[in-house]
């Protein structure tokens, strides 16, 4: 009975993101976002998150209020020809507003650390990547307003570089890095959908390999970690190739999306857009390397009791993906 209410809030999960973003009309994508919504409340509210109830109520406050902004919007929107320009783009401005808020992208963002901070790895990687899809795609469809986009892809990426510096929290570090990501998806959506499709397949197969690693030893704080991983050195070779990764350094997977989304903005002369987002990833590359030289070197230590490990079949697997992805990117360029 417990497994049942999730394969069925899941299933309407599923559903709803692909009934927003499938929709021709503006009242039928809101229907699927509410869809959604509606179905990750029970998921949220699981005993197994840490903090279930406190969790799904901000997250529900958050949703609601932006939900409601995007209808306001899309009724406004339907006298589209009887309203001046100008007005028109606020209108889109507000619309854009609330997609924004709903995936988390800075100056919006605020709920989603702390909500981040309240579930369990589960629950976290859907936040970190499904939940991401239907206000991207919505974005997409509706990104005629490229200044007001710089805008906030500039806040995004330095707000999310910024602000992990100082983190403690596993779940929270993940959600800074994860703002950060929107800024450069964002800008991969300017000129390029495919561009961002590439983005946010790499940046999801990264998130999962991480968040295994993390449910396997029941990782929750940085402290945690250093202790879990002296006992198996093969999970801390992945985790730190991992984290290079989601941070772009350029020998592994996730080097290639970003090289793209530079390329792309580059050829259509956007250089300070690219030239801010190079120094904000470099802030997250910097606390992505702190973490790593001080699992290696300062808190590394050899335990003489022998603890139980994990599975290790799974997780060599899907990391072999990351660590052997560019290679394979790059003889496809090549062959082609």
């Amino acid at each position: 009975m417990n497994n049942f209410y999730k394969i069925l809030f899941t299933q309407s999960l599923i559903m709803g993101t692909l009934i927003a973003i499938s929709s021709y009309s503006w009242m039928s994508m809101w229907i699927g976002l509410e869809i959604n919504l509606i179905s990750m409340i029970p998921l949220l509210s699981s005993t197994k998150n840490i903090y279930p109830s406190e969790a799904a109520m901000k997250y529900f406050i958050t949703q609601a209020m932006a939900s409601s902004i995007l209808l306001l919007s899309i009724i406004m929107s339907l006298n589209f020809n009887e309203f001046p320009q100008s007005l028109n783009n606020y209108l889109m401005m507000i619309m854009n507003s609330a997609l924004l808020t709903k995936m988390g992208a800075a100056p919006f963002h605020f709920w989603f650390p702390e909500v981040m901070e309240g579930l369990n790895w589960m629950n976290s990687l859907l936040m970190l990547t499904w939940q991401k899809i239907a206000p991207f795609v919505l974005i997409m469809i509706n990104s005629k307003m490229t200044l007001f986009i710089s805008i906030i892809i500039i806040i995004t990426s330095m707000i999310g570089g910024i602000a992990g510096l100082n983190q403690t929290s596993m779940r929270k570090i993940m959600a800074f890095s994860s703002i950060n990501h929107i800024g450069w998806m964002l800008a991969s959506t300017l000129n390029s959908q495919s561009i961002w499709i590439i983005y946010f397949s790499v940046y999801s197969i990264i998130s999962i390999n991480l968040i295994l690693i993390f449910k396997s030893l029941n990782i929750f704080m940085l402290s945690q970690f250093f202790n879990s991983s002296n006992s198996n050195k093969m999970i801390k070779f992945f985790f730190i190739l991992n984290f290079l990764s989601l941070g772009g350094l350029p020998p592994f997977l996730g080097f290639f999306p970003k090289w793209l989304t530079i390329n792309n903005l580059i050829l259509n002369n956007f250089f300070t857009l690219s030239l801010i987002l190079i120094i904000s990833t470099l802030i997250t590359l910097y606390f992505y390397l702190r973490i790593s030289f001080s699992s290696l070197t300062i808190n590394s230590s050899e335990s003489k009791i022998k603890s139980s490990t994990p599975k290790m079949f799974m997780i060599i697997c899907s990391n072999f993906v990351t660590i052997s992805g560019l290679i394979f990117c790059t003889m496809m360029f090549i062959s082609f």
